[in-house]
């Protein structure tokens, strides 16, 4: 089976479930986007939601991935790093206890928070603090970190840091690594368009996005930003939330169904869920279109919890469905 290691931001989710979007306004947070924040935005924050119940966990997207591909029995690898304090060793606990190679540096500042809004729809919000991770430098990382590996997965909002990401493509097709990029925001893509534009047609074999980034990145609507960023890279997929996915390498398009679900609790990690899946299909080497189809029962099964944990039961659930998506 082949390896994959993440390289991201490496957070701790904080969780709040919010009444209405009111408050989303009174913080300055567009509903849906990713917000980098401050210490003292931070602290401003937990001092309106001191008496709300705010359950954590690992975070940050490749994170999510690298933490769902772990539970699928996949013994990935995991790049970041984080502060010297109680939410790096919850952090770095949770990757030796899921069985995570993490290869954590440290920094003098706090661990990041990713304060994560969850809207009465399920819709996400994120207003994230940093920290340690925004720390992580291009001189931090070796050709030693990749080796042994054959997918190198990286969470778009490393992009913001030019010479840190282009240190690690280049290290990772040093190695003999395929890249994966997830474009993580639209407002991240938006932002860093041509820099982003010039990282995948030198480097990306694999790019994730979704409806919201590929129109960001292009454009274009699904179906035609699709083809566009296939003619950048070996495999482009675009996912599609309720809608499914669209996959396509070469002259092979496929759309991918969502499956349905009734009560939508938390649209948090769906994306992240959605690329474990696929790259889990790669690693096994099954079918592109087995491949979406992994990723779309895993987002299936995140959106309906608060959060990106799911018990032991749901992962064995997880894996009979996946055994059934392998034998049709």
């Amino acid at each position: 089976m082949d390896k994959i290691i993440g390289l991201g931001n490496a957070l701790v989710d904080v969780l709040i479930t919010l009444d209405s979007d009111m408050a989303l306004q009174e913080m300055q947070l567009p509903k849906g986007s990713m917000q980098l924040i401050t210490e003292e935005k931070l602290s401003q924050m937990y001092r309106k939601f001191v008496t709300t119940k705010t359950p954590r966990a690992t975070g940050g997207s490749a994170g999510n991935t690298i933490l769902a591909l772990a539970n699928l029995g996949v013994t990935p690898g995991f790049i970041g790093k984080v502060g010297r304090d109680e939410m790096a060793d919850f952090f770095r606990n949770n990757c030796i206890r899921h069985g995570i190679d993490a290869r954590l540096l440290e920094s003098g500042l706090p661990t990041g928070i990713a304060s994560t809004f969850i809207s009465p729809d399920g819709e996400r919000t994120f207003g994230t603090y940093l920290g340690a991770a925004s720390t992580l430098k291009a001189e931090d990382l070796s050709l030693s970190m990749f080796v042994n590996y054959s997918y190198l997965y990286i969470e778009g909002y490393l992009v913001q840091n030019h010479e840190m990401i282009l240190r690690a493509m280049e290290l990772g097709k040093q190695a003999g690594l395929q890249i994966c990029l997830d474009l993580a925001s639209y407002n991240i893509v938006a932002e860093d368009l041509e820099f982003i534009a010039d990282l995948i047609e030198r480097y990306v074999d694999i790019v994730f996005s979704n409806e919201e980034e590929a129109r960001a990145f292009t454009g274009q609507e699904p179906e035609v930003a699709l083809e566009l960023i296939s003619q950048k890279c070996s495999i482009a997929v675009v996912k599609l939330g309720a809608k499914g996915a669209l996959i396509k390498k070469g002259s092979q398009v496929f759309f991918i169904n969502a499956v349905k679900v009734d009560n939508v609790i938390d649209t948090t990690g769906a994306g992240d869920y959605f690329s474990a899946g696929f790259l889990y299909g790669l690693t096994i080497g099954t079918s592109l279109e087995k491949c979406g189809k992994i990723g779309a029962l895993l987002a299936t099964y995140i959106i309906q919890v608060v959060g990106t944990t799911l018990s032991n039961e749901k992962w064995n659930e997880i894996k009979l469905n996946i055994d059934l998506i392998l034998s049709e």
